[in-house]
């Protein structure tokens, strides 16, 4: 069957980097939905992220694709490629350039491959001009260009993320045996970070909890992934009323437990994007000086999210390992953070917080 080019019955969408970066890609998907209400869409993903996409109400399938794991190495990446191609898609858009993804989409022969001008440029059909480390925009809007390169318009850009019904009756119970009712203010801290320049120090989130169960009576929950329980270690060794679910949920679990936090507190990471698509308040903390790994590219989303950024006169950097000894970061201190989030808690809570 003959398929205009222009009007796709089949399309692939391929992200297969992290959580927060999959998260700020699912309005891509629904664009494509409202434009093609007829194709069948798919999205290509790592095993890390399947759960942020499956139960997206825009798309007929989602494909893992183990680039760490099962289709490590090229012989079964080869196996994979053929798989897709026995999909016959007609578009590929790949919203993250990899070597890896350019060539699986070359490989499967989709006719029409839109990407960004890096990696194995030459592989694809359409390259759209990449300048993402200067920071000028929001990663949702540089994801989106793809998009209206294309042609596309764009309908909506609201983020979406699939809560589960068992992940919320799971977070219910176990909140009811940690004491914390329907009554009670609960926020939700995250410690951790991919890399220890978007870390705020334990110490600073240790006193900012004390400060939060002291003055405004708030029930506390730890969070982190099972690779990071690590950085909450001085946290709940030093204040034994925080609630610890450090390494303990699924992703579907831990976007149940955000929505049902009156505040999100937590570094630079894709949780924060995870609980501003489901409308959580959310503080942000960021550090390092670099314009496309700042918070205008990277900040939470929405009216009710809000973050923290202090800049101390570093050069451009990524400072995985930093001179100053992370100043960025300690340059905000535990007080602000606790004065930002009274602020946020004093219009829904004036009867439970006493300001």
């Amino acid at each position: 069957m003959m398929v205009k080019i222009n009007e796709p019955k089949r399309i692939l969408i391929v992200r297969t980097d992290r959580i927060g970066d999959v998260v700020l890609s699912t309005p891509v998907i629904e664009n494509l939905r409202l434009r093609f209400p007829d194709a069948y869409i798919a999205f290509m993903c790592r095993p890390l992220t399947y759960e942020v996409v499956e139960g997206n109400p825009y798309l007929n399938e989602v494909i893992v694709y183990d680039k760490y794991g099962k289709h490590k190495s090229w012989i079964s990446s080869l196996i994979f490629s053929r798989q897709l191609r026995a999909k016959d898609f007609h578009w590929a858009i790949i919203l993250h350039p990899t070597n890896r993804a350019h060539l699986l989409a070359f490989l499967a022969r989709i006719p029409v491959r839109v990407g960004w001008d890096k990696k194995m440029k030459f592989l694809l059909t359409k390259a759209i001009v990449h300048n993402k480390q200067e920071g000028e925009k929001h990663e949702l809007e540089y994801t989106l260009d793809i998009l209206r390169s294309l042609g596309i318009p764009i309908l909506s850009k609201s983020t979406y993320f699939p809560v589960k019904k068992e992940a919320e009756s799971f977070i219910e119970e176990y909140l009811y045996k940690e004491g914390v009712g329907s009554e009670d203010l609960f926020i939700v801290v995250h410690p951790s970070a991919s890399c220890v320049s978007k870390r705020w120090p334990s110490q600073y989130f240790l006193t900012l909890i004390r400060m939060l169960i002291h003055h405004l009576k708030t029930k506390v929950a730890v969070v982190t992934s099972k690779e990071e329980v690590v950085y909450g270690e001085a946290i709940v060794k030093g204040e034994r009323k925080v609630i610890d679910l450090r390494g303990k949920l699924t992703l579907s679990q831990l976007a149940s437990l955000l929505k049902r936090a009156d505040l999100f507190i937590s570094n630079d990471s894709g949780p924060v994007h995870i609980a501003a698509s489901l409308g959580t308040p959310v503080i942000s903390i960021f550090g390092r000086n670099e314009k496309g790994l700042s918070p205008t590219r990277w900040r939470p989303l929405g009216e009710r999210s809000f973050y923290l950024h202090k800049d101390v006169g570093c050069q451009r950097c990524l400072a995985h390992s930093c001179p100053k000894d992370y100043l960025c970061l300690k340059a905000i201190t535990p007080k602000e953070v606790f004065t930002l989030a009274k602020k946020i808690l004093q219009p829904l809570y004036l009867e439970k917080v006493k300001v």
